[in-house]
């Protein structure tokens, strides 16, 4: 196993003094984001252009991590990047979901967030999906689709009244919502929390801003 120095980024921003991104780097198979990670399957640690990545099976290769990354946050930004490989039509690799009283098994809760994508032949088209108290709104266009094998920029924001998903700085779809801040919670990567809907490809790095809806050109992560 391949462990990496990993460190969790803080970055103020000048439109909001509260707003911080927390950067994840998947560069090792210890800690991410500084929290301790559960791995299940076998997650490989590969060079990409982008620097060091995890790839995932599309079986049952996954991460756990008990920390929801935006609990709390009223408007946020979640990026990532990452490479589909293929594999199965339905493809759940990022889920944020929020603790309940009584606790429920993981992945069963009412509030979550996700990227997901839908793969049809060589090609993906994205998913980002939140729910919560008063909100069930997913972000999809099966017409805006991109080539599986490449490396994308993925982002979903939230304004304060406006919902927002973008791949490589576009704009995919937008909704009005009524969204209310999550709690705190966990995360999984490569696979939904309750073990369905596994991911094949690779994921490079996560940010996630708390406060601010970030724009194309002010995102925190970049293909470059």
């Amino acid at each position: 196993m391949l462990i990496g120095t990993l460190a969790t980024t803080l970055v103020a921003s000048p439109a909001r003094a509260r707003a911080r991104a927390e950067i994840w780097t998947f560069d090792n198979l210890a800690r991410i984001g500084g929290h301790t990670i559960r791995v299940e399957g076998a997650p490989i640690l590969v060079d990409s252009p982008l620097g060091a990545a995890l790839t995932f099976d599309g079986e049952k290769d996954a991460l756990f991590i008990d920390h929801h990354p935006l609990a709390g946050a009223e408007r946020f930004t979640f990026e990532a990047l990452f490479r589909p490989d293929g594999g199965a039509f339905e493809q759940r690799w990022f889920h944020l979901e929020s603790d309940q009283t009584p606790p429920v098994p993981p992945g069963t809760g009412t509030t979550r967030m996700l990227f997901e994508i839908r793969v049809v032949e060589d090609h993906w088209y994205l998913d980002a999906f939140m729910r919560g108290d008063g909100y069930n709104q997913a972000l999809i266009v099966p017409g805006k689709r991109f080539p599986v094998g490449e490396w994308y920029h993925v982002a979903q924001t939230y304004d304060g009244t406006t919902y927002r998903s973008y791949v490589n700085g576009a704009v995919q779809a937008e909704a009005a919502v009524p969204f209310k801040p999550q709690g705190p919670g966990k995360a999984s990567v490569g696979i939904r929390m309750n073990r369905v809907n596994p991911f094949r490809g690779a994921v490079r790095q996560a940010a996630f801003v708390r406060g601010t809806a970030k724009r194309p050109g002010g995102f925190v992560l970049s293909l470059r």
